[in-house]
């Protein structure tokens, strides 16, 4: 991992403790969230609600999982390696333990849910503190960027993924399904497990040799059934077929006279 890569993740593991101490500590910024959500932006521009309703699924996990793994999986056959989608299923695994565990240990509700004004809403039996659909929507974008084979997709990639991951976030927002906060942290969250995806590399190798390996013998196995001719091996001492005398053509039998007798 290059200084530069180390950096990020530093920097973004400090922006991602420092947002929850602020939830924690019921600062600013859960004042900023409750701001935002009494506001209700969803009332103030209706107009543009039905479009977000649609938009919002680039992130849901099952969906957008299952057009990055299509692309991935015709990249993999294409170049015949496993690692696109071995690169998809890590950062999937990673997603899901580190945001689910936050979820789950914070317990935070949300907008709709809240009870108290100015409450973080936390242990609340909630799971919406960090926002998935933002984390999720910055990992599966994000991964095209990650294994893009050249500079140029790489940029366009990162960026892309960046604007659908920012719209995805603050459209949750918008249908007041989350707080801002859960958004910052699902972003930082998203982010995080992109940049620790290069320390997992040498693991995905290990397995991708494996896999093939495997798949390998299991080839060589089914040839070697297909050239093994069936015999049927007859016991010692058992009976042996019958052989079927010799005929010979009738005609060659009957042409023959019996000789004479002499008186």
């Amino acid at each position: 991992m290059t200084r530069t890569r180390l950096a990020l993740f530093g920097g973004t593991s400090a922006f991602y403790l420092a947002i929850v101490v602020a939830v924690l500590l019921s600062t600013g910024l859960v004042t900023l969230d409750w701001k935002i959500m009494l506001f209700r932006p969803y009332q103030q521009w209706p107009e543009i609600h039905g479009f977000l309703d649609y938009y919002v699924v680039l992130g849901q996990r099952g969906p957008t999982a299952v057009m990055v793994a299509a692309w991935l999986g015709w990249r993999s056959w294409r170049q015949h390696t496993l690692r696109p989608l071995l690169c998809l299923g890590a950062a999937l695994l990673l997603l899901n333990v580190s945001v689910g565990a936050v979820k789950i240990g914070l317990g935070r509700l949300g907008p709709h849910y809240a009870t108290q004004i100015g409450s973080p809403e936390l242990f609340g039996g909630g799971d919406i503190f960090p926002s998935g659909h933002t984390a999720n929507a910055v990992v599966t974008w994000g991964i095209l960027a990650y294994l893009a084979t050249t500079p140029r997709a790489r940029r366009y990639l990162s960026a892309l993924s960046a604007v659908v991951a920012l719209g995805v976030g603050l459209t949750t927002v918008y249908l007041g399904t989350h707080w801002l906060s859960d958004v910052l942290l699902g972003w930082a969250a998203g982010l995080l497990v992109l940049l620790a995806l290069p320390w997992c590399e040498p693991v995905l190798a290990v397995s991708e040799a494996r896999i093939l390996a495997a798949r390998d013998r299991v080839r060589e196995r089914l040839r070697d059934r297909r050239r093994l001719v069936p015999s049927l091996p007859v016991a010692s001492g058992g009976p042996r077929p019958v052989r079927e005398p010799v005929r010979e053509p009738v005609g060659v039998a009957g042409g023959r006279r019996a000789p004479a007798t002499r008186g």
